[in-house]
């Protein structure tokens, strides 16, 4: 079931997912999991001895990277800067309806 944009505030404050939980919590392979670290698009907030923390939010992105990857048939690296300028452009319109008030 898709995240929906009024869940992902609250998953932003929420604790740190261990990489295990990760991988489940996305369904996404480690290999494209990998690959989105190894682009520099997906960061650890924390790295403990055993593994990488993520944010939960981090869930929900790449959750929404892979859809797009599997849907349009594209690559991690084409997928990532999508949603990198999806998010971008949400931000903008949040901050012109906060302009207009």
């Amino acid at each position: 079931m898709p995240i929906k944009s009024t869940e992902t505030s609250f998953l932003a404050t929420t604790s740190l997912v261990a990489w295990t939980e990760f991988v489940e919590l996305t369904g996404i392979g480690e290999d494209r999991i990998r690959e989105l670290m190894d682009l520099g698009w997906l960061q650890p907030a924390r790295q403990t001895d055993q593994a990488p923390l993520f944010r939960q939010i981090d869930v929900y992105k790449t959750r929404k990277v892979d859809r797009l990857c599997e849907d349009f048939e594209l690559p991690s690296l084409a997928g990532s800067i999508i949603v990198d300028l999806l998010e971008r452009i949400e931000e903008l319109e949040t901050r012109l309806k906060e302009l207009d008030r």
